[in-house]
């Protein structure tokens, strides 16, 4: 696939470097040649300085013919301008990231096409509904869901209290068909787990369930459930007032923003929050604003070390729920070794959707995990694929993929190796970035 993406910025160049690992044909532009650089020799792709809104620029790019267009600039003007140029000048898809979730309404999809733009990510808004799913459950990590929350996804650190500890897979304990666990994180390494593998203390571990038995999960995992009813956050980043906007209004939320100048702004985006121009680095500005009382604690502001230390310091006041927004990938498994709760990533959320633009139709949703270098990936199937051909045990499925789940006729359910899956149904599964590819050949005739 020949893919053109304008705009090396977090975005952009977090796809770029997923799909250089796919061995894609890839053009990557942006008017900073310095943000060019170490994408140039560190990936298999090529560099353009230029214009993203230029057709000069466009062409010499060699946008004409191009089967995915992506245009992730920092602003949403150009990403759209840049995005029906494309389209005019012969692309076959296009993508542009926007910051106004008024766009992603439906009856505005078909006007956006008439434009030239075919799909629109919001990044920002993305990141907001996994915070707003996650203030729901606090003792969970990550939190996904397919079709309907037929089956679900989630993620948690299991500690030295949980029943699920140390248990061989080959013995059966985990055979109750109630949930799957399809990965592990240890030690910065991730296990798509089999045979005698072993969950252990401090690992992070996704399981896949219904949702009736996401509490047996808790259970088994010695967590416990808890209510989210008042929150502090610091940062009135976009994220910030997206998540406002989806929280329940019973939740009592405190926003702590530093420019006097952004919280006029915010006083006028936000009306069911508490705003307050302060420093969440003072430590009694944080007493005072009651923090030893509220049930969490979200770091949302633009910069990834002072969100990170935010919330070490609210886990010292006894905060269960702490949340730190981490934009720079390499930070995640630092933040996850000092243990200071839930990282986002928009760039990662961002990433998912524009990878799954890349891959064939009967592929629905693409998933790339915070915790791990694994995937989810939704394939739905048709008659006479591979996948049919036999039971879930016999398919010689390639190295590091594991089937979790099915969706036949609205019902989830968990697989067991003597499962058989049949056309029409939805199959959820866990793989390395690498295996993609590989697993997908199962869903073709």
């Amino acid at each position: 696939m020949k893919i053109l993406i304008v705009g090396a910025g977090e975005v952009g160049h977090h796809a770029a470097k997923m799909l250089a690992n796919e061995n894609q044909d890839i053009v990557i532009m942006d008017s900073d040649e310095e943000r060019l650089k170490d994408l140039s020799t560190s990936y298999d792709l090529l560099t353009k300085v230029g214009s993203p809104t230029s057709i000069n620029d466009l062409k010499e790019a060699g946008v004409n013919g191009v089967d995915l267009f992506i245009a992730v600039t920092p602003h949403e003007s150009v990403n759209m301008t840049a995005c029906m140029l494309a389209t005019n000048l012969g692309a076959k898809k296009t993508v542009s990231r926007i910051d106004n979730k008024e766009y992603l309404e439906t009856e505005n999809a078909e006007f956006f096409k008439k434009m030239g733009v075919d799909s629109l990510i919001y990044p920002e808004m993305l990141a907001a509904k996994e915070i707003a799913n996650l203030l729901k459950r606090g003792w969970l990590r990550e939190y996904r869901s397919f079709c309907d929350e037929a089956l679900i996804v989630v993620c948690l650190k299991v500690r030295d209290n949980a029943q699920l500890l140390n248990k061989a897979f080959s013995t059966g304990f985990f055979d109750h068909h109630r949930y799957r666990v399809v990965a592990i994180k240890r030690n910065n390494h991730t296990i798509i787990p089999c045979g005698a593998d072993k969950i252990l203390a401090n690992d992070i571990v996704y399981f896949i369930c219904t949702p009736d038995n996401l509490e047996y999960v808790r259970e088994q995992a010695g967590k416990t459930a808890f209510d989210i009813n008042s929150l502090i956050i610091m940062g009135g980043s976009r994220i910030a007032i997206n998540t406002i906007n989806l929280l329940s209004k019973n939740i009592r939320v405190k926003v702590i923003e530093q420019d006097r100048n952004r919280c006029f702004t915010l006083a006028e985006k936000i009306r069911n929050a508490l705003l307050i121009n302060g420093d969440c680095r003072n430590v009694e500005l944080l007493r005072e604003e009651g923090i030893e009382d509220a049930d969490a604690f979200l770091a949302l502001t633009g910069d990834s070390e002072s969100n990170v230390l935010a919330c070490l310091a609210a886990k010292q006041f006894g905060i269960r729920k702490t949340i730190a927004e981490v934009e720079n990938i390499d930070y995640i498994d630092l933040a996850e070794n000092l243990d200071i709760g839930t990282v986002i990533n928009k760039k990662l959320i961002a990433a998912s959707h524009i990878y799954q633009l890349t891959l064939d139709d009967d592929v629905l949703n693409v998933t790339c995990l915070t915790y791990s270098d694994a995937e989810v990936v939704e394939f739905v199937v048709k008659p006479g694929d591979k996948i049919t051909r036999g039971s879930v045990k016999d398919l010689r499925l390639p190295e590091n993929v594991n089937i979790g789940g099915i969706i036949r006729n609205g019902q989830g359910m968990v697989v067991s190796g003597s499962t058989i899956i049949l056309p029409g149904d939805h199959v959820v599964i866990f793989c390395m970035a690498t295996s993609i590819r590989k697993i997908a050949k199962f869903f073709n005739n």
